[in-house]
């Protein structure tokens, strides 16, 4: 975890090779911790920390995830490759999530970093 500052805009960088979300219960904890350490809202999250099934919508997993972090107004750029993703539910969720202030998938940390900067 390491914490950056870009345009006066602090954010937390999350890149591991260890899932760090495995269900809602550990993306909360995972991010409360984050918060407590940092005093930091806006992170910065490699897809490689976060379990597959968050990819699978039918889980339910990614929406009850993005509600509690809704609910703790924490903003979260999801940066790596989502082109082996096949879903139309999932693209579709991804393009809705891009559009809007609290959620991003992009390919780069630079890209996640940016995204947060600019809300």
């Amino acid at each position: 975890m390491k914490k950056v500052t870009n345009d006066n805009v602090e954010i937390v960088v999350i890149e591991k090779n260890e899932i760090l979300i495995k269900e809602a219960t550990s993306a909360i904890d995972a991010i409360m911790d984050i918060i407590y350490q940092t005093n930091c809202r806006k992170i910065a999250l490699d897809k490689k920390c976060i379990i597959e099934d968050f990819f699978q919508l039918s889980t339910g997993l990614a929406g009850e995830i993005f509600q509690k972090l809704i609910n703790y107004h924490v903003k979260l750029a999801i940066f790596g490759d989502f082109s082996m993703y096949t879903s139309k539910a999932l693209k579709d969720f991804i393009y809705e999530s891009n559009k809007g202030k609290d959620f991003f998938f992009v390919t780069t940390q630079q890209e996640a970093i940016q995204k947060l900067c600019d809300v």
